[in-house]
């Protein structure tokens, strides 16, 4: 594997959410019940269009038409079960990208064994939080429901380890996030915690990542992604009494992002290093 990391990852960051809103990619979704309305509008926010469809026989269907596809494990009902090999495959059959979110996987058995089937087909990005990572890649992990015990730094090498096994790109959200392809590391110093009072911050992460792919290398496309929804988030506290008005902000704000507000953002917050 060798790295897809650009000369200047910021410049190519701001790029990439300017070909975004020029394309409007279709983003297929299959994700969280619980956190649909949150993700959509995120995706509609930065200038994508969002297809929840979860129908067996029209997922397939749709994801080999659309610019990305996100399989998000967070409710994995039965429709959502029985479309997720065949969309996937759909997906990687016509070469559009897709993006694994593995919510919870290690401390649930159904979700696990599903995150494990679905490597072979070769995410282009799997974004999750420490504890996710740890438990996809096969080392110890301390996560409770959706929540990570695990640091983002002492789970790098798990991260290093599975972008491999993938080919692709793992982005480890925490209070500095981590992206790698299993060569590079980009680390991204963005965000606020009120991120974490709302529910499907990372769920809306997950579809911006996939949003990305459809116009970016992956490298490229985590890290735009993640400093998209971090800039917004530092933007819309500064007006926020709370978490109800924080989301309202954190849409608006995605909506506001500029190329250049995200070039500068990244510029400012990356730190890129390869581990010795």
């Amino acid at each position: 594997m060798t790295s897809a990391l650009p000369t200047d990852l910021a410049a190519a960051c701001g790029a990439a959410l300017d070909e975004l809103r020029r394309r409007t990619p279709l983003v297929q979704c299959l994700t969280n019940e619980v956190t649909t309305n949150l993700v959509a509008n995120a995706l509609l926010a930065i200038g994508a269009s969002p297809a929840m469809a979860s129908v067996p026989g029209e997922a397939e269907e749709l994801a080999g038409a659309a610019g990305a596809v996100l399989v998000n494990l967070g409710t994995p009902g039965p429709d959502q079960r029985a479309c997720l090999a065949p969309t996937v495959a759909a997906a990687a059959g016509a070469g559009v990208p897709w993006v694994l979110d593995p919510v919870a996987v290690g401390v649930l058995s159904v979700r696990t064994r599903l995150a494990g089937h679905l490597l072979g087909e070769r995410p282009a990005v799997v974004r999750g939080n420490a504890s996710e990572v740890r438990a996809l890649a096969g080392f110890v992990s301390a996560g409770r429901g959706v929540d990570a015990r695990d640091d983002v730094d002492t789970s790098a090498d798990a991260a290093d380890a599975l972008a491999r096994r993938t080919g692709g790109v793992v982005a480890v959200s925490g209070p500095v996030d981590l992206v790698t392809d299993g060569i590079t590391h980009v680390r991204l110093a963005v965000g606020d915690r009120l991120l974490t009072t709302i529910t499907g911050s990372g769920c809306a992460l997950g579809g911006l990542v996939a949003a990305f792919t459809s116009v970016a290398p992956p490298l490229t496309a985590a890290v735009a992604a993640s400093a998209a929804l971090g800039l917004a988030a530092e933007r819309a506290v500064i007006d926020a009494r709370g978490p109800a008005s924080f989301q309202v902000g954190l849409l608006d704000e995605l909506y506001l992002l500029t190329p250049d507000d995200l070039a500068c953002r990244v510029a400012a917050a990356q730190r890129i290093g390869v581990p010795a």
